[in-house]
């Protein structure tokens, strides 16, 4: 079993989720009130990472995040190395992968919100800051837990993406995935199936309190 790389692939799922709920719920909410002239290019933009092969958009953000591209070029004189085949640049390619996991639920669950409801509480007197805070969010949880959880689990799974992007770098960028990939490659079935089963398991707690927490949710509501 390897502690190292299931310890990598956690923080970054965990990364990845931290960063996506606050941009998940802005710009999820914003595509679910607000209508303006191009907005079905966005949320095809948004929504590509689903259709696209991992190996392609891969290839793209390698490209973007090497040394030779404007943005590697000016991670490498801030940091002082590159962006490409390190952990930072396996979470900025993990948002980006991300983003329909994240926004999508969210935009769905602010789509559910009645218009009357965030009206009457203008009408109050309450300003968007507190009608988000006080209003949509509470009512619009079960959805943003969803994409959290949707989030974190597909992070911990993800193959193509970490593999263009970081390579296989132990304790670097070799992810629990990777790692599993190695030792088929080895013919060491029982370490992979072991790596396997750790990772079958956290997906199916994570995916299974979220559908006991939306139920849950919902019997209250009732």
């Amino acid at each position: 079993m390897n502690w190292l790389a299931l310890d990598l692939s956690l923080k970054l799922a965990a990364w990845t989720t931290v960063i996506l709920l606050p941009i998940g719920i802005l710009v999820g909410r914003l595509l679910a009130w607000k209508t303006f002239r191009g907005k079905v290019f966005v949320e095809a933009g948004l929504a590509l990472p689903l259709v696209l092969p991992p190996t392609v958009l891969g290839f793209y953000m390698l490209v973007a995040f090497g040394g030779a591209s404007p943005l590697g070029q000016m991670y490498q004189s801030l940091v002082g190395r590159p962006l490409a085949f390190s952990f930072d640049g396996l979470v900025l390619a993990s948002v980006i992968f991300n983003l329909p996991f994240a926004i999508q639920p969210m935009q769905r669950a602010f789509e559910g919100i009645a218009v009357d409801v965030r009206e009457a509480a203008a009408c109050c007197g309450m300003s968007p800051w507190r009608i988000l805070w006080r209003i949509e969010l509470p009512l619009a949880w079960p959805g943003i837990l969803s994409a959290l959880v949707l989030t974190f689990a597909h992070t911990i799974g993800e193959f193509g993406i970490v593999l263009m992007v970081g390579g296989n770098i132990p304790g670097e960028t070799q992810t629990i995935a990777i790692a599993i990939y190695d030792r088929v490659q080895l013919f060491d079935n029982d370490s992979a199936g072991m790596m396997s089963a750790v990772l079958l398991l956290i997906s199916m707690v994570a995916i299974s309190a979220t559908y006991f927490t939306t139920s849950f949710v919902g019997r209250r509501h009732d």
